[in-house]
């Protein structure tokens, strides 16, 4: 990842894929964010920009720092047989939209784990009883199969 000052505009975030192409995301100083592509031969170049509102930035990261996260959970449980990690999303209509982790009694009704909250492109870890959710907040749970449907059900249902 490389920062680079921008004098007058703010700081540009990026790095190389492995074609050479740069993505990367300007913050500007008035808190504007753009998402940028450049091109693979001229990094200072940008092919592609797409500006994005402070809750768009937080639904990309989320939708990109969630899997990261499980899959690097799910590769350390790999040799543990009957262990799962899943994303479970708080949605708009969930009841424990507002509510905390706590309320759910997941740990008891169901053996499952809540690892982390993603939320915002913000990774909060081990998340304690008191900890409240919010609409759009994404859970990374760890537990059995049967355990991780039934935390599903109760987020949704109740």
């Amino acid at each position: 990842m490389e920062v680079t000052p921008l004098p007058g505009i703010g700081v540009r975030k990026d790095f190389a894929t492995r074609n050479g192409r740069r993505i990367g995301v300007v913050t500007h100083r008035d808190g504007q964010i753009e998402l940028i592509v450049s091109k693979s031969d001229d990094p200072d170049a940008c092919l592609a920009s797409l500006p994005l509102t402070a809750d768009e930035a937080g639904a990309l990261a989320n939708l990109l720092g969630a899997p990261q996260l499980v899959a690097q959970l799910t590769e350390e449980h790999r040799e543990v047989p009957g262990i799962n990690t899943k994303q479970l999303p708080i949605k708009a209509n969930s009841p424990f939209d507002g509510r905390t982790l706590g309320d759910t009694a997941m740990r008891t009704r169901t053996g499952v784990s809540v690892v982390a909250v993603m939320r915002a492109g913000q990774v909060h870890p081990s998340p304690t009883p008191d900890f409240t959710f919010t609409a759009g907040d994404v859970l990374v749970a760890v537990g059995t199969s049967e355990g991780l449907e039934g935390a599903l059900k109760i987020l949704k249902n109740g």
